[in-house]
């Protein structure tokens, strides 16, 4: 290679580079924090985004009880979804974590179970239609002792 290649080699390298540090970086996903406890209550009811909007909701469960009595999670079930027919079929769907499998199409996002001191994530993008989307979890009970909450997309 001649001295001459090298230096083109080199120029063409460094104008990449600059391309590509000084290309916008992409937004990061809203973090929406939620820790669910003992009492079977989100520490968030409300969530308000905008359409399309990338969410990321990290909840955090906080329980001494074994995760077999005490776990939770989060699931956003898409508009029109009946909330009470998902939980009452989820309460039978002990093996795939209380989410029943009829009903996987009516989740919009989802995690799995955390049990006392676990972390669990799911990033999204909010629903386009403007309205209001439950959240829900879906451990036995929980959902009936008011463990939901609302997305309000507008």
């Amino acid at each position: 290679m001649t001295t001459k290649s090298i230096a083109i080699l080199a120029a063409a390298l460094f104008a990449a580079a600059s391309l590509l540090t000084s290309a916008p970086a992409a937004a990061a996903a809203r973090e929406i924090k939620i820790t669910g406890n003992d009492q079977m209550q989100y520490s968030v009811k409300r969530i308000e985004a905008k359409p399309g909007e990338e969410l990321k909701v990290v909840l955090t469960a906080v329980s001494k009880m074994p995760k077999t009595e005490m776990a939770h999670n989060f699931i956003l079930l898409k508009k029109g979804a009946n909330p009470d027919a998902f939980v009452m079929a989820g309460a039978m769907a002990r093996n795939t974590e209380y989410v029943p499998a009829a009903k996987k199409d009516q989740i919009l996002a989802s995690t799995t179970l955390a049990g006392g001191g676990e972390t669990v994530e799911v990033t999204f993008d909010a629903p386009a239609e403007p309205g209001e989307y439950v959240y829900l979890c879906s451990f036995p009970g929980h959902y009936a002792a008011g463990m939901k909450g609302l997305l309000v997309v507008k």
